[in-house]
């Protein structure tokens, strides 16, 4: 039972990191991207930074929302599955 409850703790860590992950790198490759450009052209505005970063996150999720969204119910499916064996 401990070792089950091991193994799910670690697939709930790898699903979020896998969710998160499409989210987080295209965080960072605009944001270097936009610091780049700022330190090229020494600009210092603070929502030329914020902006663009918060229009690329919300767009690759919108196109990643079904691929996530299959992930979270396959995971939730399984863990519903398992339910008995904790129990019994």
């Amino acid at each position: 039972m401990e070792s089950q409850l091991m193994a799910l703790a670690i697939e709930t860590y790898k699903i979020t990191l896998i969710i998160s992950l499409p989210v987080l790198l295209v965080g960072l490759v605009v944001g270097l991207l936009v610091s780049i450009f700022q330190a090229t052209t020494q600009i210092n505005e603070m929502t030329l930074s914020f902006v663009p970063k918060i229009l690329a996150v919300i767009v690759v999720i919108i196109f990643t929302m079904p691929w996530m969204l299959n992930m979270l119910l396959d995971y939730t499916r399984r863990l519903i599955d398992m339910i008995p064996s904790f129990i019994g």
